[in-house]
């Protein structure tokens, strides 16, 4: 598997989505300090993509796409604290998580193609 840029990774085209519904889901939150976690948790997801890869070596991708994957663990444990505290609805809630989850499995395959 052979990237030109780090804009041709799936991984970093479905966290970019990812972040993006997460600003929009909670745009109108008030609660700035969940606000500002989660959507840094998601934006780290796919920066750590774009800086692992531009570091041009197997081993320090593979360590930024680990960092990458605690940050999905991330959104999806604020994501059910959004559900717990009914700061998002169910549809969204689910959208969310199964997309953190999509994303996540996306870094784990990554990861297994840049093993030495």
């Amino acid at each position: 598997m052979k990237f030109e840029r780090f804009e041709d990774i799936i991984a970093w085209q479905k966290a970019r989505e990812l972040t993006i519904a997460i600003y929009k889901a909670f745009e109108k939150s008030t609660d700035f300090r969940y606000k500002d976690q989660i959507e840094s948790a998601s934006v780290s997801i796919m920066n750590n993509i774009a800086e692992g890869f531009e570091r041009r070596t197997n081993k320090e991708f593979r360590k930024f796409l680990y960092i990458a994957k605690g940050s999905s663990g991330e959104v999806r444990s604020m994501l059910y604290l959004a559900k717990d505290l009914t700061k998002t609805n169910e549809e969204t809630f689910r959208y969310l998580y199964d997309l953190s989850i999509e994303v996540s499995k996306l870094l784990s395959g990554l990861i297994k193609t840049l093993r030495d």
